[in-house]
């Protein structure tokens, strides 16, 4: 199948975000091989926008797939590895992509009555390419009456699609503090302020606002994912810096977690005689899924005889199309790709089989919304 192996080629080119070049030039190459009568294509930084104009157009029906890769090195072994040390789709980005070709290409072959945007969007794992798109004068002009995507799940069968109306991901924010003390001889802690200590203490306290701050009837997560303190083993670090992120099912938990986070992080400035620095850094607002839009399409999909739907719950990951779910009507759902490997694992290895599947199931979807008025 023609977009297993363009899964294949971009899976070689995974690119951090806002720096997909390489991936960019593939798939203007792919677009304009396409007949052109009713196409639109342009630019945006290293994102596209791709506009298929319909036959007789009433609205304008939006198709988001990310691009970017992450900053993982691969280790499947498969024969169409990463070419880019420490790079990998190991979020499947490029079965998104290729399965948005599919569909494009399908409806630029058979144009319906409404028109069609397909966005080709960058840094979706970090910084965030949803909001500023989102933002550019290309999508104000072509912003769509409705919009989808989708994302691959390990964990579904293939020939699955979980769906929910409402809450389907959660807000997220990255987590910066930086910790400065003093530095000195391992035998000497009393003349230092070591901020191995002060890091260890402030983890743990980090872990007491899920535990008595959240509502137990509500959810949210903070991990830290990696320190980094210390120079050599005899010397008393002066430095330490930790990096992890935060999950909220709501925006009033996000600030309640965040003005706690800044108040122990004083405490340890006051306990330890440091200074500390926090940085958010990107924030994801939470993907909710428009309930009229979705409950429509779950029906659709039972009506399907070859997709299974999957009624399922909501999930602590995050995912900057949110924005675009906060300004247009619309919802995501998952596509089941049957891998014995998570998302973000060096290893996942997603059934190919699910791209066909995928292809079918949305461009009926987008057929189906085309004929109503």
């Amino acid at each position: 199948m023609e977009f297993v192996q363009i899964r294949r080629d971009l899976h070689k080119i995974p690119e951090l975000g806002f720096q997909e070049h390489k991936t960019q030039r593939y798939l203007l190459n792919y677009l304009h091989s396409l007949p052109q009568e009713r196409l639109e294509i342009k630019t945006w930084r290293t994102g596209i926008f791709v506009k298929i104009n319909g036959l007789n157009p009433v609205k304008i029906i939006g198709y988001r797939t990310d691009i970017d890769g992450l900053p993982i090195g691969e280790e499947t072994q498969l024969p169409f590895v990463s070419e880019h040390p420490g790079q990998m789709h190991a979020c499947g980005h490029d079965f998104h992509m290729s399965i948005a070709l599919g569909v494009l290409t399908h409806f630029v072959n058979n144009p319906i009555d409404d028109s069609l945007l397909f966005i080709f969007q960058p840094a979706e794992e970090g910084p965030g390419g949803a909001q500023p798109m989102l933002e550019s004068d290309i999508m104000k002009a072509w912003k769509p009456d409705m919009i989808i995507a989708l994302h691959i799940a390990p964990e579904y069968p293939v020939g699955s699609i979980a769906v929910k109306e409402g809450l389907l991901f959660a807000n997220t924010s990255e987590l910066f503090i930086d910790l400065k003390g003093k530095g000195g001889h391992a035998a000497y802690p009393h003349q230092t302020n070591d901020m191995v200590v002060a890091a260890s203490m402030l983890v743990t306290q980090l872990q007491s606002i899920i535990s008595r701050n959240v509502n137990p009837l509500d959810s949210a997560v903070i991990t830290i994912g990696k320190i980094t303190s210390g120079t050599v083993q005899n010397i008393i670090a002066e430095n330490a810096r930790l990096e992890g992120t935060i999950r909220t099912l709501s925006v009033e938990s996000m600030d309640m977690v965040k003005n706690r986070i800044t108040a122990l992080v004083k405490g340890i400035e006051a306990g330890y005689n440091c200074e500390a620095a926090i940085d958010y850094g990107s924030m994801y607002h939470q993907v909710y899924n428009e309930e009229k839009l979705t409950r429509e399409f779950m029906g659709f999909v039972e009506q399907q005889t070859d997709i299974e739907l999957i009624h399922c719950d909501k999930a602590m990951t995050g995912e900057d199309f949110g924005y675009m779910l906060k300004e247009i009507p619309g919802f995501m759902f998952w596509l089941g790709v049957d891998s014995s490997y998570g998302l973000h694992h060096s290893k996942l290895n997603p059934n190919e089989n699910a791209i066909g599947k995928a292809i079918t199931t949305i461009t009926k979807y987008i057929e189906y919304k085309g004929s109503q008025a």
